[in-house]
């Protein structure tokens, strides 16, 4: 089956204070973006990175190096870089516009720039055996706790059925443009939500401590320190 991969790339970035949008912000010798492009690489057919409108010329200044170079798989990877919307939501709307003759379609966010490549094969084995959605997550550690609006405690959830969803997450394409057509306009943090509310099965696999979402400037200082000790794969 041909794999298609959307990374999300348009975000501002206003949490991490950066001067830039945060997926060209630089950790090692390399953007988030280009970290998380090469990780992805490691599977796609096909590659739509969703951009900024005004940092489209320099976004693919950066991916186009990584794409001609690739040496993951013996395959001619095809790129686009396409303007991405207001939400997260009308991103991968125009990266799925922008997809070819593709079966698979994984969307990562760039700012899990450092999700394994291991995570990205793991997605696509387990859309290969017959689930028409996943997505990898860990289970929540901490206590989690209900409030009112006047943040009084209202309960404790059971966190054996909580689970933290990171990306890539991944899609049979006929099922993942459905459910973006007939979710239009709701809002929804991620894909998977959509699928969820037409009442398709969802099946989590197992997700990685590194596919961490690097969102604030503590994110980005972890990112910085263990990029320094050599910790991530390349």
């Amino acid at each position: 089956m041909r794999v298609g991969v959307i990374v999300t790339a348009a975000g501002s970035g206003a949490r991490l204070g950066a001067a830039v949008p945060k997926a060209l912000v630089t950790v090692g010798e390399r953007t988030l973006l280009e970290h998380a492009v090469a990780r992805a690489l490691s599977v796609a057919d096909e590659l739509v990175v969703t951009a900024p409108e005004s940092h489209l010329e320099h976004v693919r200044t950066l991916v186009n190096p990584l794409v001609e170079q690739s040496e993951q798989r013996d395959v001619e990877t095809i790129l686009s870089v396409v303007r991405g919307g207001a939400s997260r939501q009308d991103s991968v709307n125009a990266g799925l516009a922008a997809l070819g003759d593709v079966d698979l379609v994984l969307v990562h966010d760039a700012a899990r720039a450092f999700a394994p490549m291991a995570l990205f094969r793991d997605a696509v084995a387990a859309l290969e055996s017959g689930h028409g959605a996943v997505i990898p997550a860990l289970p929540v550690v901490d206590t989690i706790k209900r409030a009112d609006a006047e943040l009084r405690v209202t309960g404790t959830v059971d966190r054996s059925e909580l689970w933290a969803v990171q990306t890539p997450q991944g899609f049979r394409r006929e099922l993942l443009e459905r459910a973006h057509t007939e979710g239009a306009g709701t809002g929804a943090t991620d894909d998977a939500a959509l699928v969820e509310a037409l009442g398709e099965p969802v099946q989590l696999i197992p997700g990685h401590e590194d596919a961490f979402k690097v969102t604030t400037p503590r994110d980005f200082a972890l990112a910085e320190s263990l990029m320094a000790k050599g910790h991530f794969d390349e």
